[in-house]
């Protein structure tokens, strides 16, 4: 019907992120970790950035910035912190070469250990016949002693230099980010408007906190860590090449093959991982668009379809993430091996040197041996933790990049500058002189041709065209937001360009069409008018703007809260307060950007008066649409295509009957009286005059999504207020506090759920949990057993026959590779089915929590702490943590105990005492090394959740960059975001000490553990009363094992983020629907409808139960009648529709079709029965032919009947016309089609299940005027011989209804047909009324 889609249909599709972990996979080795880089899946983060890229990949090479050089990181440091950070390298060094240096003492403890070994062996007696030892056994202890004092020396040194280096690197980049966050906040308000429309990068709210971090990583601790370990491998490498340099090169010859092969798997890793992501991005988007469009699914009984549809997505991420686990579980396997591999290749060729050296073959001695090996390791193991800090260092300079090169931009407008004029008084003569103008983000596109205009002081000037030709464009133009390409925009006879902008603003006051208010009090927001105004000034404001009366009845008056972007204010009310707070600064000029097309009749007739009243005295231009607002003008501007075409007031120009008068008439037909809801603005492509509130809104929007620390993607829906309808648009304006508010939402309070319930959901993957267990156990036992073979090795070292000695030496070795083969088998099972069990649970949780969340009344939805973004990380995130409290959670748990039990038992076996002296430092090693793990694994030192509230600052400020800038409260919002940053930096400085102490503290404690062992067991041994491979057995079983449970426990999963993500999954599961839906409950009538009747209908929206939205409702309607409801916004006629519908119940009174209430009647068919067309219609990312189909999911619906739906809608013509017809897709939420086109699809969706009843909810009230007149043929074509329900603001369309029924305050005042009211002169008359 004269409708194309846009030529260019673009399909925004979306990526998900991939955001991977690095989990270190540790291998404790006698002092320290061995720590092997795996990739692994951070899971739950399948949501986290879905829908958010909308440039290509080559795009973002493109505007890629270079890398920042690793010394120009610092260049926001201070002096000071500068000092810091060269002391706290050099600690980190000094902490570095604390590990070769007892190597160096433990191998010199070895020689006494085997020398008095061996000479005891020689000596017939160890004592002199008077009971005292010999002078070699003084030497002996005299040594054990050295090396228990050196040990606890260099303990102290690395307790303290630990805590220095990583305190002050974190206190230093604190000190930076802390500087940094405040100057890029400022530094992006205070750029021009333009070039915010030329960045669509979903940039700068997210970098506020996700760059920033990832550049407080690359600053702070990870450079000293980074150091500490290299120092440490450099260290060790060359004690190992001093040594020994021929076994060294023995041991070295291992790790290449542990490498490539750690390389492969990590590749396949990422390779599986990013497959897994992305096809659970695809599952994970279905939610996103069922769960936003829970109210068509519901009305249109598609909530199997949509399950299967999901589930059907899951399978394939579920088939890939299985693969992931069976190569991470041979990479694991593998890794076990080789180190096993190394340990029985060192120890078989080093007793063969060391035996060769007794022969005078060499300089072998155990010294060498044990200093040789614990290096070489200990220099590898270094190797692969400064590993990852590579990628971080990187990854801090490219956010640096962005961040300083937007830092260090001069904005072209700078609202702060100090230069131009300010005079002392404004006349308000505003000129346009042969101005030309593009924007920047289109230069091809030209916008003003030549304009030339003039508004005298006090005038009122109106702007009016078609959308596109540069209405807007000229308002902006006025606050100086750009600067023309030629041309001259005056004021008061000077260039806007040589005022000062600040005060030029300050001047004007702003109205547009859609009022953004900041999240505060009412009184606050019209003080960001202007700066230092009374409270009576505030109000006079109000006054002035017909707003005093409704602040003063509500509880809290000027200090009631209006929400996230005004959400609790309804249209009219939230327009009132932005013109008070425009009106507060007393602006001699006023710009008025279509201040009312956005409002209902009657929203509208009081926004209007107000207008009309503030305009006296003032310079105002207005941009209209609806053309009945502006009859009064002095001056009536028309443009066409960026030029004025004509001048003149409304008589003058109706006079000429050319354009003006064309657009008039349009606006005025036989079935039409002047509209008053009319225009909200048309959604074309084409739309160049909308282009500045457009593309900035969708840059925002993207912007938004991306400002968040976890996964999710929406966020809080508000509390539900007056209409059901409306549901879709404030989900879109509450992404802004999206996933920020996914902190909060995490620590809602939960009941909580017992281990056994969480495991016995596990409980049909039983046999692969017990081969995991089974695994996790032989893997406990295998450091035990490694502790025993290390103790005899050493023994071996002290046989004074050498041909035994080798013999033993070699059966060890043998049994060393032997363990490497279990412990890979082990690990392989372990890894393996432990995934598999986690996988196979995910994905069942998923989409029984999908189904469960569908089976949902509609008052659930509507909290919100059930927005859409938070049940798409429940299903996302928490599913997937809840395998954190089951299988993997039970293996690591089995490991500890079989390692702990079997290292305890062995040591009391082979001493109790020493064994008993052992225990007390169990406790502190396990805790160390917890702690150590913890920070390794990169922890951030500023808690997110910390910085919420200087985030939704942030977001506030940048997504609605036009209303600060117009306001000129750049400065002040840049100012509050400092002040909010505050506390979270103190935090974070307190935390930095104990960061420190904690790192300190771990590295020491191990070294005094062996200190006191070594002490005591050399003790025992200088008294004969143990063998010194027992203490090493003993030593190392115990630190060892205890060292490695504390390892297992912080690399599990996050036990208690499972218990609280399993709370959330069985609270979705379990929960009882309020609406019962299941296909057998309630009675299903035979034929069609014959009535329905409302009678005494009271109700409240759930979320806001003290506001009573209905008040005794009665109204009735008959087989084959129109019933029309009309009244003003928030009088509960769109909550009519939803009672029908039984998205709620009423709490009093009754709702009756066929003479049954409707709480008695099945569901299903009740809905079945009802065709439902909304003003905003949801439409799925399928074909148009799935799409009309999707009316009717209880059959298979024949293409017949979709075409013949499609003809009765007026849309069959343009379908056929599309290159794929029917089976055009038509993008996420309809995107590809015109509001028009998306609507009549919408009709025949509804009419393709032939209901009794035609719900109409306000469906043309979003569309211009000729698509309006396409859609509204199609539904007065669709009524023919149906039922039907009718809301409508647009009283032109619903004349011919059989009854009118009038609702306000909740209940029906007056129905009658449209004579028969318009004769009453009642409450219908007064609103017909106000639409002319």
């Amino acid at each position: 019907m004269g409708e194309k889609t846009s030529d260019d249909l673009n399909l925004n599709s979306s990526l998900n992120g991939k955001h991977e972990k690095r989990q270190q996979v540790q291998i404790k080795n006698g002092f320290n970790d061995t720590q092997i880089d795996m990739q692994s899946i951070d899971r739950g983060d399948g949501q986290k950035k879905k829908g958010k890229k909308k440039k290509t990949d080559k795009d973002e090479e493109e505007n890629k910035l270079p890398p920042v050089p690793m010394l120009q990181l610092f260049k926001y440091a201070t002096v000071f912190e500068k000092w810091l950070m060269a002391g706290g390298l050099l600690a980190a060094m000094l902490s570095g070469v604390c590990m070769p240096a007892l190597f160096i003492l433990f191998g010199d403890l070895t020689n006494a250990f085997v020398d008095n070994s061996m000479l005891n062996a020689t000596t017939p007696s160890s004592s002199n016949p008077n009971g005292t030892p010999y002078p070699e056994d003084e030497s002996f202890f005299e040594k054990v002693v050295v090396f228990g004092i050196g040990t606890f020396i260099i303990g102290g040194i690395q307790m303290v230099m630990g805590y220095i280096f990583v305190t002050t690197m974190n206190y230093a980049a604190e000190g930076q980010v802390f500087r940094l966050r405040r100057l890029f906040l400022r530094s992006i308000l205070i750029q021009e408007i333009g070039w915010f429309d030329t960045h669509q990068t979903n940039d700068f709210a997210s970098r506020v906190t996700e760059d920033l971090n990832k550049l407080q990583e690359g600053i702070g601790e990870k450079v000293g860590m980074f150091l500490f370990f290299m120092t440490t491998f450099l260290a060790s490498l060359i004690n190992a090449f001093v040594h020994g340099w021929e076994l060294t090169l023995i041991i070295l010859s291992v790790f290449p093959l542990l490498g490539i092969s750690t390389g492969i798997i990590a590749k396949f890793q990422t390779n599986l991982t990013s497959s897994e992501m992305k096809e659970y991005a695809r599952a994970g988007s279905i939610a996103e668009e069922v769960i936003s469009a829970i109210r068509t699914v519901i009305a249109f009984g598609g909530e199997s379809k949509e399950v299967g549809r999901y589930e059907a997505n899951l399978g394939h991420a579920k088939r890939a993430a299985v693969k992931r686990g069976l190569v991470t579980g041979i990479g694991m396997g593998l890794m076990w091996f080789f180190i096993y591999a190394a340990y029985s290749l060192s120890f078989y060729y080093g007793t063969d040197l060391i035996l060769e050296s007794r022969s005078g073959n060499g300089n072998y001695d155990p010294a060498a041996l044990i200093i040789v090996f614990f290096s070489v390791l200990m220099g590898a193991m270094n190797v692969g933790q400064a590993a990852p800090y590579f990628e971080a260092f990187s990854v801090a300079r490219g956010a640096a990049a962005t961040i300083y090169d937007i830092i260090e931009r001069k904005s072209v407008i700078d609202p702060t500058s100090t230069v131009g004029d300010k005079p002392p008084s404004v006349t308000g003569i505003i000129e346009f002189e042969d101005v030309h103008f593009n924007y920047p983000s289109r230069p091809d596109v030209k916008i003003l041709q030549g304009i030339n205009l003039k508004v005298d002081p006090g005038q009122t000037v109106a702007l009016v065209g078609s959308s596109g030709c540069g209405k807007s464009t000229c308002i902006q133009l006025i606050q100086r937001f750009y600067d023309t390409r030629s041309g001259r925009v005056l004021l008061d006879g000077k260039p806007v360009n040589s005022l000062n902008l600040g005060w030029l603003r300050d001047q004007i006051g702003v109205v547009g069409q859609e009022p953004i208010l900041f999240a505060t009090t009412i009184a606050e927001n019209i003080r960001y008018g202007c700066d230092g105004v009374s409270m009576d000034d505030i109000q006079a404001a109000a006054k002035e703007a017909n707003a005093h009366d409704f602040i003063m009845k509500l509880p809290k008056k000027y200090e009631t809260n209006v929400g996230e972007r005004g959400a609790q204010m309804s249209g009219g009310q939230k327009q009132r307060i932005a013109i008070a707070r425009a009106l507060v600064r007393q602006p001699r000029i006023l710009l008025l950007d279509e201040a009312t097309s956005a409002l209902d009749n009657q929203s509208e007739a009081v926004v209007q008066q107000a207008l009309d009243k503030v305009r006296q005295g003032r310079t105002t231009v207005v941009v209209a649409h609806r053309l009945s607002t502006i009859k009064s003008a002095n001056k009536i501007v028309v443009f066409n295509e960026g030029k004025i075409v004509e001048v003149g007031t409304h008589n003058e120009l109706m006079k000429l009957q050319s354009l003006y008068y064309n657009l008039v008439t349009a606006q005025i037909t036989p079935t039409e009286l002047e509209r008053t809801s009319e225009n909200k603005k048309v959604p074309s492509t084409e739309d160049e005059d909308t282009h500045d509130t457009d593309s900035l809104s969708e840059i925002t929007q993207n912007i938004v999504d991306d400002f968040t620390m976890s996964p999710g993607a929406l966020a809080h829906t508000l509390p539900r207020g007056h209409s059901f309808r409306r549901r879709k648009s404030t989900v879109k304006a509450d992404k802004n506090i999206g996933k920020i508010s996914k902190v909060l939402e995490k620590e809602e309070d939960f009941t909580p759920v017992s281990i056994f319930k969480i495991l016995k959901t596990n409980s049909s993957e039983w046999p692969y949990i017990v081969g995991g267990v089974v695994g996790s156990a032989i893997q406990g036992t295998t450091l035990p057993v490694y502790a025993i073979l290390f103790g005899d090795v050493l023994g071996t070292l002290s046989l004074a026959d050498e041909d035994e000695a080798r013999a033993e030496a070699n059966f060890y070795s043998l049994l060393f590779l032997l363990i490497g083969i279990v412990a890979a088998i082990s690990m392989f099972m372990q890894a393996y089915f432990f995934s598999l069990s986690g996988e196979l649970l995910t994905s069942r949780l998923r989409k029984l929590a999908f189904a469960a969340m569908l089976r949902q009344e509609m008052g659930w939805f509507d909290d919100e702490k059930n927005s859409v973004g938070a049940l798409c990380s429940r299903l996302s995130g928490d599913a997937a943590a809840v395998q954190g409290a089951t299988g993997s959670r039970v293996g690591t748990i089995m490991q500890a105990i079989t390692t702990l039990g079997v290292s305890i038992i062995l040591s009391l076996y082979f001493d109790w005492r020493l064994g008993l002296v052992t225990f007390p430092f169990i406790p502190f090693v396990l805790i160390a090394v917890y702690l150590q793990s913890k920070i390794l694994m990169g922890q951030s030192v500023t808690e997110l959740k910390t910085l919420q509230e200087a985030g939704k600052i942030a977001i506030e400020s940048i997504t609605n960059i036009r209303t600060v800038a117009s306001l000129h409260k750049e400065v002040h919002f840049a100012d509050q975001y400092s002040a909010a940053l505050y506390k979270p930096h103190q935090s974070a400085l307190r935390k930095s000490h104990l960061r420190g102490a904690a790192f300190g503290f771990a590295q020491a404690i191990p070294f005094f553990a062996y200190a006191v062992i070594m002490l005591y067991g050399g003790y025992l041994v200088d008294n004969n009363e143990i063998d010194y491979a027992s203490v090493f057995k003993i030593a190392e079983a115990l630190i060892l094992g205890t060292m490695m449970v504390g390892q297992a426990v912080a690399f599990a999963p996050n036990y208690s983020k499972a218990k609280i993500a399993a709370s959330h999954i069985f609270n979705i599961l379990e929960r009882r629907p309020a609406i019962e839906t299941s296909p057998g409950v309630g009675l299903r009538l035979s034929g069609p409808v014959t009535n329905i009747e409302l009678y005494g209908v009271h109700f409240s929206y759930p979320t806001r139960p003290d506001i009573p939205v209905l008040t005794g409702l009665g109204v009735r309607i008959d087989r084959g009648q129109t019933l029309a409801l009309v009244g003003s916004s928030g009088c509960g006629k769109s909550t009519i529709v939803g009672l029908l519908e039984r998205f709620y119940d009423s709490s009093r009174g009754e709702v009756r079709i066929c003479g049954k209430d409707i709480q008695s009647l099945n569901v299903g068919w009740v809905r079945n029965q009802l065709g439902l067309v909304s003003q905003e219609p949801v439409l799925f990312d399928r074909t148009i032919a799935e799409n009309i189909a999707y009316g009717d999911n209880c059959r298979e619906v024949k293409h017949d009947e979709i075409i013949s739906a499609a003809k009765q809608a007026n849309i069959h013509d343009f379908v056929e016309s599309l290159p794929d017809g029917y089976e055009t897709r038509v993008g996420a939420k309809g995107t590809q089609l015109s509001g028009g086109q998306k609507q009549r699809i919408a009709i025949a969706r509804a009419l393709v299940r032939n209901p009794s009843v035609l719900l109409l909810d306000e469906a043309t009230s979003a569309l211009d005027t000729e698509s309006e007149k396409v859609v509204q043929e199609a539904l007065e074509r669709a009524q023919e011989g149906r039922t039907s329900i009718v809301i409508a603001h647009r009283l032109s369309t619903i004349q011919n209804a059989d009854t009118i029924a009038v609702v306000q305050g909740g209940c029906v005042v007056e129905a009658g047909t449209h004579d028969q009211l318009i004769k009453k002169q009642g409450h219908y008359f007064s609103l017909y009324q106000t639409n002319k």
